[in-house]
């Protein structure tokens, strides 16, 4: 399906063509929404910015623009605003038949693409609980990889999790020295933890355990029997932790590809990009220069790819990273969903990558600030963390007392599906329905709340439609066609209608978010139609309208809190 702002750009296209304005000295602004609807439904301000251009009057060039608009049957009609704006009123009639077609599209009128995507995100670090700190990149990048995937393209989840490197042989000091066997077997992941907290601590007075943990690293870069199982151990225990809260959080990965797997693709590939020129030794060590044209703030930035003992560096993964995944998947583009600290470093990343020539695939660093405790940052090395399953269960722990109270007809194992589901789904769009790239300081009351723009309140509008549906007996609806008459009606419908727009802009400018101001903005005018129209006690030919529209509300709300990871609920 073509959305409506691109129906409706084609004929502010046509009619400026038609009245001599072939070409424009600029792009053809796009159609958008007004913001009050006495102004009609969609505006273009095509005619006001080219009379401005020409040093015309943009009022009398939008009149003439009017007057030569191609009609189409989804205009009642438009007009000239203002200064020089062209208003459009949709037409009710086609209105109902463009939601019927687009409820009964699998895709929701979405137009569909092609190509594949990888998308890196998450990448906890192994031997280590994921933290509530880890809900950003793997919340805002399952929702991307859905609306990809949503979108039509094929995706790659990649999870880049940190298997490598210093901290492992500290952690092999710290097994040695204070491993509790029966905190292990009781919870290992918090064991391992514990250990490496207390290496953090005690190395503090205790250089030589520093040294200890450097001799360790060698020999398990080496290849030493004992230091590589223990490792392999450490990576299991920590997998098996992150598939539990990746299972409550409906994530799924298509690889796990650790940086230990581009261990053996460095040393040639450092060497290669000497071979090209592109990089050259300083002080010993191997850099990538640049120049100001390769970016901005990179004049004074090179990046570091080898250093002076022959080590390899995050950096230096992360070229390999690239090459794997273009010679692997030959994507269109390479998403990264990772903090602001690193957008230097995706800089330095992406400009040596463009003087090496890899251009095959856009590569985009999806960035998001910053969350903290209300007393400051998180580190696990200072043991400050709040583990991600204690919040996972602590919103469930809630969301069970609400439903304890209002529905205790049902049975336990549905008062604790409901729970989980509500309380996993709190957390998930608390995150989500933010902009990305605000910063966040982690607060329980506002991440847990039921109440307001929470996935709750989305949740219980769709079960709200559902039941509506069950006390009507109506078990399965053919979406037909439909003339909105009342007020709510067309407000509804015309919202409905905008579904596919803001699929299109969440995933133009990989904001979730956007996708959550469309969803909360739908709950609130089907709301509002639930308790101001009747539904089922209307009359025949209105009872039939109108559970038409609430059919499509459920099916529109049920895509978009799954596109966001958010499990609808037949009833709560």
């Amino acid at each position: 399906m073509t959305t409506i702002p691109t129906i409706l750009e084609g004929l502010v296209r046509e009619g400026l063509a038609a009245a001599g304005h072939t070409e424009l000295p600029f792009p053809l602004p796009p159609v958008a929404q007004t913001q009050n609807p006495d102004h009609g439904d969609y505006q273009s301000n095509a005619a006001f910015r080219l009379g401005k251009a020409m040093r015309t009057n943009p009022r009398a060039l939008a009149e003439e623009v009017l007057s030569v608009l191609p009609d189409h049957p989804a205009v009642a009609r438009a007009e000239v605003a203002g200064p020089g704006f062209l208003n459009f009123f949709l037409d009710e009639a086609w209105m109902g038949e463009r939601l019927a077609e687009l409820a009964e599209d699998p895709k929701k009128g979405l137009p569909q693409r092609s190509g594949t995507v990888v998308i890196d995100y998450s990448s906890p670090n192994v031997a280590k609980q994921m933290h509530v700190g880890h809900l950003r990149s793997t919340g805002i990048g399952a929702a991307l990889d859905r609306l990809h995937r949503f979108a039509g393209y094929t995706v790659i989840a990649d999870n880049h999790i940190g298997d490598w490197g210093t901290q492992f042989g500290k952690l092999i000091v710290a097994w040695d020295l204070w491993l509790d066997e029966s905190a292990l077997a009781e919870d290992p992941i918090g064991e391992l933890q514990r250990i490496y907290v207390k290496f953090a601590t005690e190395s503090e007075g205790s250089p030589e355990l520093e040294d200890s943990a450097r001799n360790e690293t060698a020999k398990l870069q080496a290849g030493d029997e004992r230091n590589l199982t223990l490792w392999t151990r450490f990576i299991e225990i920590s997998l098996a932790e992150f598939e539990k809260v990746y299972e409550r959080l409906g994530v799924r990965f298509d690889e796990t590809l650790g940086e230990s797997f581009y261990n053996p693709m460095l040393v040639p590939l450092v060497d290669q990009i000497i071979e090209a020129g592109v990089a050259v030794p300083s002080q010993g060590a191997i850099v990538i220069p640049f120049e100001p044209e390769d970016g901005k703030g990179l004049g004074n930035s090179p990046m570091l790819i080898r250093k002076r003992d022959g080590a390899a560096l995050y950096a230096t993964t992360d070229l390999a990273t690239v090459r794997h995944r273009l010679d692997t998947w030959k994507p269109e583009r390479l998403l990264y969903v990772t903090d602001t600290r690193q957008q230097l470093h995706f800089r330095q990343l992406f400009a040596a990558c463009g003087k090496l020539g890899w251009n095959q695939a856009e590569l985009v660093h999806v960035w998001f600030g910053m969350l903290s405790l209300p007393e400051g940052a998180m580190s696990t090395r200072k043991g400050n963390v709040i583990p991600l399953h204690d919040v996972l269960d602590d919103a469930a722990a809630r969301a069970r007392m609400v439903v304890d109270e209002k529905s205790p007809e049902l049975s336990e194992d549905e008062r604790a599906d409901i729970a989980e589901a509500v309380g996993v789904g709190a957390v998930i769009y608390a995150d989500l329905s933010q902009n990305p790239q605000s910063n966040v300081v982690f607060d329980w009351e506002r991440m847990l709340s039921l109440d307001g723009n929470t996935a709750p309140f989305l949740m219980y509008s769709y079960a709200r439609g559902r039941s509506l549906l069950r006390k009507g007996e109506v078990e399965s609806v053919q979406l037909e066609p439909f003339v909105p008459v009342e007020p709510l009606e067309r407000a509804l419908t015309q919202h409905l209608l905008r579904f596919p727009e803001a699929l299109q802009s969440a995933l133009a400018n990989y904001r979730p978010n956007l996708l959550c101001e469309y969803l909360f903005g739908l709950a609130t005018s089907f709301n509002r139609f639930y308790y101001e129209l009747p539904v089922l006690q209307a009359e025949p030919e209105v009872r039939h309208r109108r559970i038409l529209m609430v059919e499509a509300t459920s099916r529109v709300l049920r895509t978009g809190l799954e596109i966001l990871g958010i499990r609808p609920l037949e009833r709560m």
